[in-house]
């Protein structure tokens, strides 16, 4: 199933990477796409297979991520984020589940993780307020999992909690104008006062210990995974795909070039522009062997039963970050040397240029917070940490 869905998405990616400046230009994702890419599958592969889903192997819905992101990193974003959401909706207790996909197995959730709403107690559940920033693909989506502290008798915070929250308790507030992702719709979501059952609501504590209540009616391997490992590869698989169409746009303008300067010439038969591309593809193809291979033995302990290492979890945020870097290296490095070629608005190079380096600031990729974590652990000191 998980091939099925990659042998859909291929014949859409002309299309895709053709309405990429588009996009670019209406700062949210056309319609068409997200139709194209829902009937393709691509938002299902991590969704429980009791609401339609496929429950694939996360190294495959990975691969997807970067084909799209490749053409279009605004729309790579946009389906990484929003379809990892069905991953995590199924760690969510089953009468969460069923209010969301009970109907329509295609509905979408975006989200938005920072603790800053206010959720106070309240008969069967939590009352919420807050704003959040930065909800990739909100635009699209018809639930909204939002991030608030519990607050205690005493106005002091008792617990960090993830909300599940229907389109008609909020609002979207149109503010995303930015230099790099700009067709992710990133907005802002306004709730005031709405009222969360209890069923609607994971403490972050447990899903870092993988005690999701969803697990008990979603028993695969897929459900055991750290949310550490799933949702910050998430976050750097795109940026991943961004510098391959980066590299593929690059080789296929800069063949057949002539250079004007510097005694004229073929740029391919420039020995400094041959080494930068070596350079450029190498980055990238540690990037995705790395990250490939964490996620993969990350998954392959959950299919045996077995407990995820604490040293795995922590190489693969390691990994995760350096994956990152590693892409942002190859694309500077392309960008560089393209010239002045690569600074005219809207060519993919320049777009590629500016998608990755915005979604390098997502708090997933703070690379030394990663790094440090992981030499802690190397000298024996305890980690602790939501996203490991």
């Amino acid at each position: 199933m998980s091939a099925d869905v990659l042998d859909a998405v291929r014949p859409l990616l002309p299309g895709i990477a053709e309405r990429a400046a588009r996009a670019d230009a209406e700062r949210r994702v056309p319609e068409e796409t997200i139709r194209e890419l829902v009937r393709a599958g691509v938002f299902r592969m991590l969704q429980p297979r009791r609401y339609g889903g496929v429950e694939s192997d996360p190294v495959r819905f990975f691969e997807v991520v970067r084909e799209i992101s490749a053409a279009c990193g605004s729309t790579g974003w946009v389906v990484s984020v929003l379809g990892v959401h069905p991953w995590q909706l199924g760690l969510f207790d089953d009468a969460a589940q069923r209010e969301v996909w009970g109907e329509d197995p295609d509905v979408l959730v975006s989200s938005s993780y920072a603790p800053v709403g206010r959720l106070t107690p309240v008969e069967g559940g939590y009352e919420l307020s807050g704003r959040w920033r930065f909800s990739s693909g909100c635009d699209h989506a018809s639930w909204a999992l939002l991030g608030g502290l519990v607050v205690g008798e005493q106005g002091r915070p008792v617990d960090f909690m993830t909300a599940l929250v229907p389109r008609a308790d909020y609002t979207v507030e149109d503010v995303w104008d930015v230099i790099g992702l700009r067709g992710t719709a990133s907005n802002d979501i306004v709730v005031e006062r709405a009222v969360v059952p209890r069923h609607r609501v994971m403490r972050n504590y447990e899903q870092a210990q993988l005690r999701g209540p969803g697990q008990k009616v979603n028993p695969g391997p897929l459900y055991r995974m750290p949310f550490g490992t799933v949702f910050t590869t998430a976050i750097t698989a795109p940026v991943i795909g961004m510098a391959a169409g980066c590299y593929r746009s690059y080789v296929r303008a800069m063949r057949d070039r002539v250079r004007l300067s510097l005694g004229g010439g073929r740029f391919a038969e420039d020995q400094f522009a041959q080494v930068a591309v070596a350079r450029a593809a190498s980055e990238i193809d540690a990037a995705v062997l790395q990250t490939d291979r964490n996620v993969r033995e990350a998954y392959e302990h959950a299919v045996r039963g077995e407990p995820i290492p604490m040293e795995l979890r922590l190489r693969a945020r390691r990994d995760q970050v350096r994956g990152t870097e590693r892409a942002l290296e190859a694309i500077d490095i392309l960008f560089k040397t393209a010239g002045g070629n690569s600074l005219g608005r809207g060519n993919p190079i320049e777009r590629a240029w500016r998608d990755a380096h915005a979604g390098s600031v997502h708090v997933a990729n703070e690379v030394e917070r990663a790094l440090g974590m992981y030499g802690r652990d190397a000298f024996g000191l305890t980690v602790e940490d939501d996203l490991i």
